[in-house]
């Protein structure tokens, strides 16, 4: 019998795999979700039988309080206090059943609640959906304040829109972070380090990168070579965008942005736009990442439908509070132009 194994094709047993693969992940999912819906519908009793005793103020507390004593010594610690009064908000946050997503687990939806701006909590939760995050994933855009980031070049009803798929993006602004969050490369940002070592990180943990760079990118080549007459030059990265059909050229600099800088992410983006892409493909977006930049020298330099872009990155996340008054003060500053 084993000799015979030789002799399978290799598709047939790569298909089998698959099967089985597919099998187990739709089982988890199954059983992730049956117990979302389980922490609905003790939120929605919960939440009815507190609507039962309302002329006593006190009577939601005493409910859940009393509840946990009946039902922890059966099923354990897992059904305390803070699950139930999660349940209950949970199922007052989201009160129709069908509305649920299978894709979420309890994990996720956990995260979700605990975020008390609506706008904000719908973004997560659709882009949660839209990329298939896992929990990590959707902990760490939370963490890195991602929404806040986007809101600031970018006005809240077409951040959502494209959230909801009501539009796709239009500008680099849309997909375009500043700052971007690359804090998953594990460089300390009190130590001196080489644009080399910058790359190879963001290669090393491509994965997160494009998470990080958002949706529909893809990578295309690093240190991708031109030749201009008798010239050559190498281009850090290049991504490409499916949603906005556009390249992304991607220049990284681990020192204060120049306008000579900008002079040579322009050279690349020229060449890719006028010997590369296709002609039914957007105009190619540069990005030049620097740990400063100065929008003053960036606005001289380039002009005003350039489609080149300078965008800090930070090695460590940022403090939420700062990012949201950033966003404050942007929004302010918008309004009154």
């Amino acid at each position: 019998m084993a000799e015979q194994t030789k002799f399978l094709p290799s598709s047939f047993v790569k298909e089998i795999k698959e099967i089985i693969l597919t099998s187990r992940a739709n089982a988890v999912r199954s059983v992730d979700f049956c117990r979302v819906q389980m922490y609905w519908q003790m939120g929605k009793r919960i939440f009815e039988e507190e609507q039962q005793g309302k002329e006593r103020a006190d009577y939601g507390s005493y409910l859940i309080r009393n509840l946990a004593k009946e039902i922890q010594p059966e099923f354990g610690s897992g059904f305390g206090i803070r699950t139930l009064e999660m349940s209950r908000k949970f199922y007052y946050l989201y009160p129709i059943a069908h509305t649920l997503c299978a894709q979420l687990n309890w994990s996720q939806y956990k995260l979700l609640i605990s975020i008390e701006d609506k706008d904000k909590r719908e973004y997560y939760l659709h882009e949660s959906v839209n990329n298939c995050w896992t929990f990590r994933e959707l902990e760490r855009q939370v963490a890195s304040s991602l929404y806040e980031r986007l809101l600031m070049s970018n006005d809240k009803e077409s951040v959502l829109a494209v959230a909801r798929k009501e539009r796709i993006p239009q500008t680099p602004e849309e997909v375009i972070k500043d700052p971007m969050i690359l804090e998953f490369l594990g460089l300390k940002s009190q130590s001196s380090y080489y644009e080399k070592d910058l790359e190879n990180s963001i290669i090393t943990n491509l994965q997160e990168f494009l998470l990080e760079m958002g949706d529909g990118f893809t990578f295309v080549a690093r240190q991708k070579r031109i030749l201009l007459e008798d010239d050559e030059f190498f281009i850090d990265l290049v991504l490409y965008n499916r949603l906005i059909r556009s390249f992304v050229i991607i220049e990284i600099k681990t020192e204060k942005l120049t306008h000579q800088d900008l002079g040579q992410l322009q050279m690349y983006v020229n060449y890719y736009d006028r010997i590369i892409k296709l002609p039914e493909e957007n105009p190619t977006i540069g990005i030049l990442l620097c740990p400063l930049k100065n929008d003053t020298v960036v606005k001289m330099t380039l002009p005003n439908d350039s489609n080149l872009r300078a965008a800090e990155y930070k090695l460590y996340l940022p403090e939420a509070k700062l990012l949201q008054q950033k966003v404050e003060e942007w929004t302010k500053e918008f309004n009154n132009k």
